[in-house]
């Protein structure tokens, strides 16, 4: 007889208890405004959208998972391949957020190098061009990134896809809204 594992249990436990700090009480304290902003009769996007939508995936992934345990009792076993598997997932998002956050900075220090006059990136951050380095680079990373793990090796066919995605996700969250600062410039 094979041995019992809750494996989905758990998972599904730590995603609902991890998108429900992430929705009342780390996006609350980290963010200015809320979900959507009235100002002066107009709808703005507030800091806290983002964020809340991506914790409600994370939500409903995990009442999935919930839902699943209690449909199949038997399932795998959470080995050293799996942990393994997690945690190159979370080393290539790291690296990637990092890439992300510092490209923008990187790259302007490269450009003083042949300017007369420097600039500071905090500055061009909201410049066309410029707002879109660290997303793309970081971004692109991050998505070919996760697609070489999955299938096991990197493909020109995963780099495509992740420009395609990273172009859509500019092309959805940046050129609709003049205000909307994409990720990491709000921190920049």
């Amino acid at each position: 007889m094979a041995s019992i594992s809750r494996s989905n249990l758990y998972l599904g436990l730590l995603c609902v208890v991890f998108a429900a700090v992430l929705i009342f009480v780390w996006i609350p304290s980290d963010t200015d405004s809320g979900i959507v902003e009235k100002v002066r009769g107009r709808f703005n996007i507030g800091d806290a959208l983002a964020p809340t939508v991506a914790a409600c995936f994370v939500l409903f992934g995990g009442l999935l998972l919930l839902a699943s345990e209690r449909n199949d009792p038997f399932q795998t076993a959470i080995t050293k391949r799996h942990i393994l598997f997690i945690a190159s997932l979370v080393a290539v998002t790291a690296m990637s957020l990092l890439v992300m956050r510092f490209a923008g900075t990187f790259i302007a220090e490269i450009a003083n190098l042949f300017r007369i006059e420097p600039v500071e990136y905090r500055l061009l951050r909201a410049a066309p061009g410029w707002k879109h380095v660290g997303f793309v680079l970081g971004g692109v990373l991050m998505v070919s990134g996760i697609i070489a793990i999955i299938e096991h090796g990197f493909s020109r066919r995963g780099l495509l896809v992740a420009v395609l995605a990273v172009v859509l996700m500019i092309v959805v969250f940046d050129l609709p809204f003049e205000d909307l600062l994409l990720p990491p410039n709000g921190d920049v």
